[in-house]
C-alpha cells in the first residue's frame, strides 16, 4: 500500500497549480470550432488515433494544452494549434469539453477479466498500483485534483500513452515525461507488459459509470 499512497501524493503536488482562470463553456464551444476536425465537434474523436476530450476533467485539460503550447508535451500533429491560445482561451475551451458527455466504446471480451484486475488491482509483484486510486472506480478521474477521466478513452490511445511514458522512463526518444519530476505515470507504465497495457485499455475503453 505505500507505494500506491506515495504516489498519489506525489500526484496532487503535480496537480496543485493547473487552474487559475475561470472557464466560460459557451466561449469555449466558438473557439474550440479548429479542434473538431480530430476531436470531434462535442469532444468525441472520430478516430481512435486522437484522444476524446469530453467529459474531461478541466484542471487535465488545461494542463495538457498548456504543455502542448510550451513544448513540455511534444505533440506532432498539434504543431502551431495552440500557439495564438491565451490562458484565456484555454480555459474556455477545456470548460467546454468538460461540460460535455464521453462516448463509451466496448472492452475486448477475452481482455475484460486481466484488464479489469490491473485497473482494480494494479500488479503487486510489481509494485503497479490500481488506476482506479487515481482515475476512480469508475474511470470519471478526480477532476478537482487534476487526474485523469479514463472511462470510454480510446484503447489505441491509452495504449499510445502508456508506451509514451515507458519509452520516457526509459531514455528513449519520442517518449512523454509531461508527469512531472514526480514521475508518476513513467514509474507505473515502466514495469507493465505490452499485453498488460493493451489488456487494462481495453478495459478502459468499455468502463464507464
Amino acid at each position: 500500500m505505500r507505494k500506491p499512497l506515495l504516489l498519489l501524493s506525489a500526484a496532487l503536488l503535480l496537480s496543485s497549480g493547473a487552474m487559475a482562470l475561470e472557464g466560460n463553456a459557451a466561449a469555449g464551444k466558438a473557439k474550440s470550432a479548429p479542434c473538431a476536425a480530430c476531436h470531434g465537434a462535442d469532444g468525441n474523436s472520430p478516430a481512435p488515433t486522437f484522444p476524446k476530450l469530453a467529459g474531461q476533467g478541466e484542471r487535465y485539460l488545461i494542463k495538457q494544452i498548456q504543455d502542448i503550447k510550451s513544448g513540455a508535451r511534444p505533440v506532432p500533429m498539434m504543431a502551431g494549434q495552440t500557439d495564438n491560445l491565451s490562458d484565456q482561451d484555454i480555459a474556455d475551451i477545456a470548460a467546454f469539453y468538460a461540460s460535455k458527455s464521453i462516448s463509451v466504446g466496448q472492452a475486448d471480451p477475452a481482455l475484460v477479466e486481466k484488464g479489469e484486475a490491473i485497473y482494480r488491482g494494479g500488479i503487486p509483484e510489481r509494485d503497479v498500483p490500481a488506476c482506479s486510486a487515481c482515475h476512480s472506480p469508475t474511470g470519471q478521474g478526480m477532476a478537482a485534483a487534476g487526474f485523469p477521466a479514463l472511462g470510454g478513452q480510446y484503447a489505441e490511445y491509452t495504449v499510445a500513452q502508456l508506451k509514451a511514458f515507458q519509452a520516457a522512463a526509459d531514455g528513449r526518444e519520442g517518449g512523454r515525461d509531461n508527469d512531472g519530476e514526480t514521475k508518476v505515470m513513467r514509474t507505473v507504465a515502466f514495469p507493465m507488459s505490452d499485453a498488460e497495457i493493451e489488456a487494462v485499455a481495453s478495459f478502459i475503453q468499455g468502463l464507464h459509470h
